[in-house]
């Protein structure tokens, strides 16, 4: 750790791997146990809750009682202490031997919360701690040449992080790189070419004509980063659900006919929740006219059953779960399955369906066209219209030349059907010269 790391460090909100506090306290035992009980972290003492730098020293009497506490755990834990521009750093290692625990108990990480362990959680990391989680495993044929640039720049505007730190240190901070070389969570969300080093993180996207797998109106293939696929995803459901005008009060809203927080919930827990290791078979998403089904591979992880689905928060990829939750794509773990029943109990439709073997299947009924005469469909695109919102999607700030090489045409015929997409109002916009970008309105 240096100053240079610890200054990126500090842009960044709590999250799986990094917390602050104000103050030492005998409970950062808590705080320690629960790092190595996930994927290690680092515990930054000296900063207050609003982010003012207040200071901590590393004095000879601070660091005993650290160690101590730190040894004191079950199984004995080491840490690593610095002082790094007045502020004292914690760096712990991910644990070997699974669960640890202080004296006030068992604790672990979700998201950017230490959180005590239930009597069940504990049972389902002692049998499961032993196997290496394929986000986690390093493939060494990717290496930082193998990274796209663009893909960081977009991940760090999604986090709300500004930094001119190098790619290495980015990827770094977010644990995704070890030494040169990338773990598999990393060429996930970035690299330049996700399909050369894990040709199964493919995307399927369906639009079935009625309410049987027959007749295909519409079908597109995502292969590339995460974040790319889910907001394909995104854009797929609502070019095929219906907007329904319902009225608030003096206002009138504009509302899709199943709950987008619903299908948004939906498509993050099929992608970051997908078991990656498992390959011939894709993550899929099915709209009917009478359902919306989200599919993905691999069934509850180990040792969580169907009982406790939806009461215990068991993440089979963390890392790919703090990615997604720094930039915003996911919200506070547990409650995702509460709050897609509530919306459609909201919406007056029947709580989602889940089906939980060798894939997990959520499926979302749509209300009966008689039930919303006044749904209006969303405008209706060609695949050549669907290509330039793909790579829109990818880089809002890409030229008209740019896009004529990536989906291979001419300039002028992008031009041309850019400015259809405008008169469709699928897209506008946003400034006049080379620093404006595209903005998609659906």
């Amino acid at each position: 750790m240096d100053s240079e790391k610890l200054a990126l460090l500090l842009k960044e909100r709590e999250n799986l791997t990094l917390e602050f506090k104000e103050r030492y306290s005998s409970k950062i035992d808590e705080d320690i146990v629960a790092f190595v009980n996930t994927k290690g972290g680092i515990l930054i003492l000296g900063v207050a809750n609003d982010g003012k730098i207040i200071g901590q020293k590393l004095t000879n009497k601070l660091k005993a009682q650290i160690n101590t506490l730190a040894r004191n755990c079950s199984p004995s834990i080491e840490v690593r202490l610095s002082e790094i521009d007045d502020l004292l750093v914690i760096e712990v290692q991910e644990g070997k031997e699974k669960p640890y625990s202080c004296g006030l108990g068992y604790y672990r990480r979700l998201d950017g919360n230490t959180q005590k362990m239930t009597h069940d959680e504990v049972r389902i990391m002692f049998s499961d701690h032993e196997q290496t989680p394929f986000e986690s495993k390093i493939n060494r044929n990717c290496t930082i040449k193998d990274v796209s640039e663009e893909k960081i720049k977009k991940f760090l505007q999604e986090a709300n992080i500004t930094t001119h730190q190098h790619v290495s240190e980015v990827l770094f901070s977010v644990n995704v790189l070890v030494g040169n070389v990338l773990n598999n969570a990393g060429i996930l969300l970035f690299a330049q070419d996700v399909r050369h080093f894990i040709p199964q993180a493919r995307l399927t996207l369906l639009r079935f004509k009625g309410d049987t797998k027959v007749n295909i109106l519409d079908r597109a293939e995502v292969q590339d980063d995460l974040l790319t696929q889910f907001e394909q995803a995104i854009f797929f459901l609502k070019k095929h659900l219906n907007l329904q005008s319902i009225i608030q009060g003096t206002e009138r809203k504009e509302v899709y006919d199943v709950p987008i927080e619903v299908w948004r919930e939906a498509i993050a827990n099929a992608i970051i929740h997908r078991d990656y290791s498992v390959t011939g078979s894709d993550i899929s998403i099915e709209v009917y006219d009478n359902k919306i089904i989200v599919s993905n591979p691999g069934s509850l992880p180990k040792g969580l059953s169907r009982k406790e689905f939806g009461q215990i928060s068991v993440r089979r990829n963390e890392l790919l779960a703090d990615l997604f939750f720094r930039m915003h794509k996911m919200e506070k773990a547990g409650t995702g399955i509460q709050r897609m029943k509530d919306k459609m109990k909201e919406a007056g439709l029947p709580e989602p369906e889940f089906s939980m073997d060798s894939f997990f299947i959520v499926q979302l009924e749509r209300p009966t066209p008689q039930a919303t005469p006044q749904a209006t469909p969303q405008a209706e695109l060609t695949e050549l219209e669907s290509k330039i919102i793909a790579e829109i999607m990818k880089n809002p700030k890409v030229s008209r030349n740019d896009l004529a090489k990536k989906i291979g045409i001419s300039a002028d015929t992008v031009k041309e059907y850019l400015e259809k997409l405008k008169s469709k109002k699928v897209i506008r916009r946003v400034g006049k010269t080379s620093a404006g970008y595209w903005e998609i309105l659906i």
